[in-house]
C-alpha cells in the first residue's frame, strides 16, 4: 500500500492532461478518482481530513451517493491529539495516523494498475510504502518494494531491488526518494518475486514531463535545449559521451514555444509536441495462477499462461467504458478496481501522445492502429535520435513490446500540416481501433471479442 506521494520542486505535478474522468483509490484520492496522477505538493498532501467521516469504500462509496469527493491529503493523517499537555487540543502534524482509514481506503481499494505517478523534470518525489500484509493469506510473510523500472536512480538504496537495497516487512514502512533528471515514460512495480507480484497487480505507471514545457512562450526550443546542456547533471555531449541519448537536433527548425506547449521530451525542435496524453499499461492475467494462490496451493510459475490481456487493467469491451469500474470486496462494500479507462479521445487536428508500457510476464504484445499512423518517438524512455542529433522517429501501423519495455507513440488526427505545424486538413471524425493482431489475445479466456483492444474516437 502506497501511503504517500510526492513533494515537487518546480511546477505542475498534477493530473495527466486530457484524461477523462475515472475512479480509483489512494492518498490523493480525489485526483486519482478523477483520472489524474497521484502526485501532490507538500502543502496539499500534508493536510489532515476535516470533512465528514470517511466511509469504507471511499471514494467509491461517496461518489456512488452522487456527491463529490474532494479530499487530497494523506489518508489517515491526523493531528497529534497528545500535544499541548494532553489537553486534547490538536497539535502539530507529526506522523500520527488513523489505521482504520488506512485499512478502509488505502488497503481495501486495491486496484490494477496501481496509482499513476506523473512528475516534472527536477521534481523531488517522496513515496512511502507500507506493508500491511494480506487479510486473505495470513500465512504469507512476503516483503514488498517499489522499483522504478528504467529510472536513473542516483542511489541503489532506493532502487527497490532487494539484493542491493532494502525490502519492507509486514508492519513496516519505508520512504523512497527520487530526483527526476530525465523526461520519459517509465513504470514502477514490486521487485519481490516479480512474476507473482506483477500478476497480483503491483504495477503502476510513471512518467516524467520535460523541462521544455517550462520554456517561455515565444522562446526558441533549440536555444533552450542548448542552455540545458550546461547542466552537468543532464548534459549530453555526443562528441565525448557515447551514451548520450538527447543531443541537440542536427537541424535547427527555429521552432518556438507556444502558449501552453506540451512535449514528451526535450527535443529542441518541437517534434514531440502533443495536445492530450494517455498512459496505457499492457498487462496479462492468468486465472489459474490466481486460483491456486487463493486456495493455499503452491503457484506453478513454469506453467503460467496468460488468458486475459489488459489495457490499464481492463479487457475489451470494458476498455471503452469511461467510468470507474467497481467490485465488491471482503467488507461488503464496492471499491474501485480499475481506475483508468483506456478509451482515447482526440479532437480533429490534435495530436495524442500514448505512453505505452508493458508489464506482461509471459507474452510479447503487439498493438496495431487502423486509419491513424503511429509515430514512434521514443523507446524505453529514450528519444529516438542518432549521435549526430538526427531524428530517427518512424511511422508504423503496429508496435511490439516485451515485458519491461515502454514506447512513446503519437497519433496525429491531421492529414496535412503546414510547415509551422498548424493543421490545415484535419481528419474526418469517426471511431478507429487500437488492437492486437495476435488473434488469441483478442479474447477474455474462453470468450471471444475481448482482450487487448480499445477505441480511438476523433470528434
Amino acid at each position: 500500500m502506497v501511503v504517500a506521494r510526492s513533494a515537487t520542486a518546480n511546477s505542475n505535478a498534477g493530473g495527466a492532461a486530457g484524461r477523462p474522468g475515472s475512479g480509483s483509490h489512494g492518498t490523493v484520492a480525489a485526483k486519482i478518482a478523477s483520472g489524474q496522477a497521484g502526485t501532490d505538493f507538500p502543502n496539499e498532501f500534508n493536510v489532515p481530513y476535516a470533512g465528514p467521516m470517511l466511509q469504507p469504500g471511499d471514494p467509491a462509496t461517496t461518489m456512488d451517493n452522487n456527491s463529490s469527493f474532494t479530499y487530497n491529503g494523506a489518508i489517515g493523517l491526523i493531528y497529534n491529539l497528545d500535544a499541548n499537555g494532553g489537553l486534547g487540543t490538536p497539535g502539530p502534524i507529526d506522523g500520527h495516523v488513523d489505521p482504520r482509514q488506512i485499512e478502509d481506503i488505502g488497503v481495501m481499494n486495491g486496484n490494477i494498475p496501481a496509482p499513476l505517478i506523473a512528475i516534472d523534470e527536477d521534481d523531488e518525489l517522496f513515496l512511502t510504502l507500507s506493508n500491511v500484509g494480506m487479510i486473505m493469506r495470513p500465512d504469507l510473510f512476503e516483503q514488498h518494494t517499489v522499483h522504478f523500472h528504467g529510472y536513473p536512480n542516483a542511489s541503489a538504496f532506493y532502487d527497490g531491488v532487494p539484493d542491493a537495497s532494502v525490502a519492507i516487512n509486514i508492519g513496516g514502512s519505508f520512504t523512497y526518494y527520487y530526483l527526476s533528471p530525465d523526461a520519459g515514460t517509465y513504470f514502477w512495480h514490486c521487485h519481490i518475486t516479480p512474476p507473482e507480484h506483477l500478476q497480483m497487480g503491483m504495477v503502476g505507471q510513471l512518467y516524467v514531463r520535460p523541462r521544455q514545457n517550462r520554456v517561455a512562450t515565444g522562446a526558441s526550443l533549440y536555444a533552450a535545449l542548448q542552455t540545458q546542456q550546461n547542466n552537468l547533471r543532464t548534459a549530453c555531449n555526443s562528441a565525448t559521451d557515447i551514451l548520450c541519448s538527447n543531443p541537440l537536433p542536427a537541424i535547427n527548425t527555429l521552432a518556438a514555444q507556444v502558449a501552453g506547449g506540451k512535449y514528451a521530451y526535450n527535443d529542441g525542435d518541437g517534434s514531440t509536441k502533443y495536445d492530450v496524453e494517455y498512459p496505457l499499461q499492457i498487462h496479462g492475467f492468468d486465472p489459474n495462477f490466481h486460483f491456486v494462490g487463493m486456495t493455499f496451493n503452491p503457484e506453478g510459475f513454469s506453467d503460467m499462461k496468460d488468458k486475459y490481456f489488459l489495457l490499464n487493467g481492463r479487457s475489451y469491451p470494458d476498455t471503452v467504458n469511461p467510468l470507474p469500474l467497481e467490485t465488491m470486496s471482503a467488507d461488503g462494500k464496492n471499491h474501485f478496481a480499475q481506475p483508468l479507462p483506456s478509451i482515447i479521445t482526440i479532437k480533429a487536428g490534435q495530436r495524442a501522445l500514448l505512453r505505452i508500457s508493458d508489464l506482461d510476464v509471459t507474452e510479447y504484445q503487439t498493438l496495431a492502429s487502423l486509419g491513424i499512423p503511429m509515430k514512434v518517438i521514443a523507446l524505453n524512455a529514450k528519444l529516438l535520435r542518432d549521435q549526430a542529433g538526427n531524428n530517427v522517429s518512424y511511422n508504423t501501423n503496429s508496435i511490439t513490446l516485451a515485458g519491461g519495455e515502454s514506447l512513446d507513440v503519437i497519433l496525429d488526427s491531421c492529414s496535412v500540416r503546414a510547415a509551422a505545424g498548424t493543421c490545415t486538413t484535419p481528419m474526418a471524425t469517426g471511431t478507429f481501433y487500437l488492437y492486437t493482431p495476435n488473434l488469441d489475445h483478442l479474447s477474455n479466456d474462453a470468450e471471444n471479442f475481448g482482450g487487448l483492444m480499445t477505441e480511438v474516437r476523433i470528434n
